[in-house]
């Protein structure tokens, strides 16, 4: 390869990895404008025209902070943590592709690798905890640790559906292979995978590791400044890896008429974040033994009926 080559391919990823970062602000940004729209009030209206500016205001907030480190906190692993959760999620983003011919990598082993990654993030939320020294963190450390583990399983057993259908771990020939979208041939695949991507960004009805009234925000209660906001992006991100995702794996990716494939992606993408902000205005915290009774005797047992009855047709299919 090339110089040139290398010059072109670095600065491609640091336009998407800005392009991300711009994403994630106007998510905070949105998210509060629907709410503040589903709760008949007003929401950001003071920095800039239609408080567009008040994601900037957040950041410049929460850059000027004083950078304070707990004296009782384990420092290195305290600062090392939340910088885990944003970046595991902007590293997923490479593989995953927006139009039929827009993508960073086209890995063989991409929906494995997305997987990985996945389960590495929560160690950035674990080691906040831990690494903070409070009770409170502590036990929205071990929770969040909890919640992957029961959900991580049944999510995994519902992708393998998808496997079987497109006879690929590459998200761009699982798109390919969606001449009818894999809703239509694995319903049951697609809410499990929905339901346990809402679990894995820890948001409503899934946000016990924060918990405001238990555990006064859970893993981030010793957090602040700069690193309160790695935790805050890496959430908003994660809420648009899931939507992605879901989008590339179930609903077609960038298939659709007359648009082009890039905004079909947007659009299919868009729909699935606007559903993650009306869940969190409209659905109560689940109780730790709802959340665990959910992903062990629902979510699990639900996935492997969804394998076995999608390997039996496939075998008749074969066969026929």
């Amino acid at each position: 390869m090339s110089f040139t080559l290398w010059l072109l391919t670095f600065a491609s990823m640091v336009l998407v990895l800005l392009g991300l970062l711009l994403i994630g602000a106007i998510l905070s940004y949105g998210e509060r404008r629907i709410l503040a729209l589903l709760q008949d009030r007003l929401g950001p209206n003071r920095a800039g025209p239609f408080g567009l500016l008040q994601p900037v205001a957040d950041i410049l907030k929460l850059i000027s902070k004083e950078d304070f480190i707990p004296p009782f906190a384990d420092r290195i692993v305290y600062t090392v943590a939340p910088i885990i959760v944003p970046m595991t999620v902007l590293i997923s983003f490479a593989v995953v592709p927006v139009s039929e011919d827009e993508w960073l990598a086209d890995l063989n082993i991409a929906l494995l690798y997305v997987l990985a990654l996945s389960s590495l993030r929560v160690y950035g939320v674990m080691l906040g905890g831990w690494a903070s020294n409070s009770k409170y963190s502590l036990l929205g450390g071990l929770r969040s640790a909890a919640q992957m583990i029961s959900y991580e399983l049944p999510m995994g057993l519902a992708l393998v559906g998808v496997v079987m259908l497109s006879g690929s771990f590459s998200l761009r020939e699982i798109v390919a292979a969606q001449e009818l979208p894999f809703i239509v041939l694995q319903p049951l695949g697609f809410i499990i995978f929905l339901v346990c991507g809402i679990a894995e960004t820890n948001r409503l009805p899934f946000d016990l590791p924060e918990a405001e009234n238990e555990l006064a925000a859970g893993y981030n209660t010793e957090y602040g400044g700069i690193r309160f906001a790695f935790f805050y992006l890496g959430e908003y991100l994660g809420v648009l890896l899931i939507a992605a995702l879901v989008t590339v794996l179930f609903l077609g990716g960038w298939h659709g008429p007359w648009l082009p494939g890039v905004v079909w992606f947007a659009l299919k993408t868009l729909t699935l974040i606007l559903l993650f902000f009306w869940l969190r205005t409209s659905l109560p915290r689940l109780r730790y033994d709802q959340l665990m009774d959910l992903g062990w005797k629902l979510m699990l047992p639900a996935a492997l009926l969804n394998l076995l009855v999608t390997a039996v047709l496939g075998l008749f299919w074969m066969r026929g």
